[in-house]
């Protein structure tokens, strides 16, 4: 049974940052591409960055390119998502799930609520 649980999330200001984790079990994590979404208030899910199985490689849509990072460690089955200079726009529910840029499970974490605000 694949299980997805994202932490980190919380209350920052505009320019702060935030480290999300993502612990998943129910299957061979390291076999699989990773990736991070995210949903907004009235807005559908969206895909903010995403990392390859094999080598590690990094793809991020245009809108959070050059302030998120994602990384994994296959040895603990987490992937991260390190976040900076953070807008008002970011703020959202952010999930992560397998696949690379569209989700590879129909189960979904409960996400982690991450609110940019002054």
């Amino acid at each position: 049974q694949v299980r997805l649980v994202e932490s980190g999330g919380g209350l920052v200001q505009p320019g702060g940052s935030l480290r999300l984790s993502c612990t998943a079990s129910g299957f061979t994590f390291s076999s699989y591409g990773m990736s991070w979404y995210r949903q907004a208030p009235g807005k559908e899910r969206e895909w903010v960055a995403g990392v390859s199985s094999t080598n590690g490689v990094t793809s991020y849509p245009d809108s959070v390119k050059g302030r998120f990072t994602i990384s994994r460690d296959n040895a603990k089955n987490t992937v991260y998502l390190q976040m900076n200079s953070l807008k008002p726009e970011d703020t959202g529910v952010y999930y992560c799930n397998a696949g690379l840029q569209s989700p590879r499970f129909g189960s979904w974490g409960r996400g982690t609520q991450v609110t940019v605000s002054s």
